[in-house]
């Protein structure tokens, strides 16, 4: 049972940026590159990818405990996710294509920075992030499209 709530509490925070209202005017406004996946898209692959990021925390935290994980480590993880949980944020709330686009690149090099830091701290763990280097690469570029043919 103790694993199961430290699993929770390595996951539940991911989510918080969902709690963000969509605004969906605003998102239907904007001209959209061809190879805008559709919304079901969004949905399903950063659930998995929060649950992978969860999966390669825990895994960290079950070899070690939190006191003797690497400082690095937890920067690196603290970074990644306020950028990752901004996106919400300056892209939806406050409807700023060009502070989404900052957001995806700040995730992806962070991204960067958290897998070597996971790598050092359990390269098996550093395996589950693998989608998410990907998916924030993705999230950049697709971010970067949207920005530069909304620029006003």
């Amino acid at each position: 049972m103790k694993k199961i709530i430290i699993f929770i509490l390595c996951l539940i925070p991911w989510f918080i940026a969902s709690l963000v209202p969509f605004n969906k005017e605003f998102y239907d406004s904007l001209i959209l590159p061809f190879f805008t996946p559709p919304n079901i898209f969004y949905v399903i692959a950063w659930t998995i990818t929060y649950i992978l990021i969860a999966i390669s925390i825990y895994l960290i935290i079950e070899n070690n405990t939190w006191k003797k994980v690497q400082k690095s480590y937890k920067i690196s993880l603290l970074t990644n996710y306020l950028f990752n949980q901004s996106f919400q944020f300056v892209f939806f709330l406050f409807e700023n294509t060009f502070l989404g686009f900052i957001s995806c690149l700040g995730t992806f090099i962070s991204s960067l920075f958290l897998y070597e830091e996971t790598t050092n701290e359990n390269e098996a763990s550093a395996k589950y992030l693998n989608f998410y280097v990907l998916l924030s690469l993705f999230a950049t570029i697709l971010s970067a499209t949207i920005y530069i043919i909304n620029a006003k």
